[in-house]
């Protein structure tokens, strides 16, 4: 049988402050859309990380050129002051290139339901179809987004 002794006190709530405004609803332009083009450099190969490995264009490296797309393509539509954060990402990377090849990361709006976005991605080399997916964002307060990260770095004791 369970003592009825005196609860354990409560511990402080981990949870960060919840910020002065929420963030306001915006409805974005389904097909809003970006491109950026770039240069393969050694520093984008997965070599760069462990030289064992090949001199190839790095899967992170270019999802990361897709995610800068979609903070492009949505930017004319979002109110001053309001960011978009990456919450999900679904990309297949279909072909190797090498340092020097040039690459081109498109986006496209394609859904959104409340704060969060949908977009198709693509990435080119050329007439090369390198890459393609989804990546999925949240609309956010950067200053609350903040607030947030910072609350889950472990506090010294």
């Amino acid at each position: 049988m369970k003592s009825r002794g005196k609860r354990a006190p409560k511990r402080p709530s981990k949870r960060a402050p919840r910020s002065r405004q929420p963030v306001p609803r915006i409805q974005p332009r389904i097909g809003l859309e970006a491109a950026v083009e770039r240069v393969v450099t050694p520093e984008w190969t997965i070599q760069h990380l462990n030289p064992d490995l090949p001199p190839v264009f790095s899967t992170p490296a270019m999802i990361g050129l897709m995610e800068y797309a979609t903070v492009l393509a949505v930017v004319p539509d979002l109110p001053p002051g309001v960011i978009t954060v990456g919450t999900r990402i679904e990309v297949d990377h279909l072909k190797a290139v090498a340092p020097g090849a040039p690459v081109r990361a498109w986006a496209r709006l394609s859904a959104y339901q409340g704060r969060f976005l949908v977009f198709d991605v693509e990435a080119h080399s050329g007439e090369h179809l390198i890459g393609r997916g989804r990546v999925f964002r949240a609309i956010v307060d950067p200053e609350e987004h903040k607030i947030r990260a910072q609350s889950r770095i472990p506090q010294q004791c």
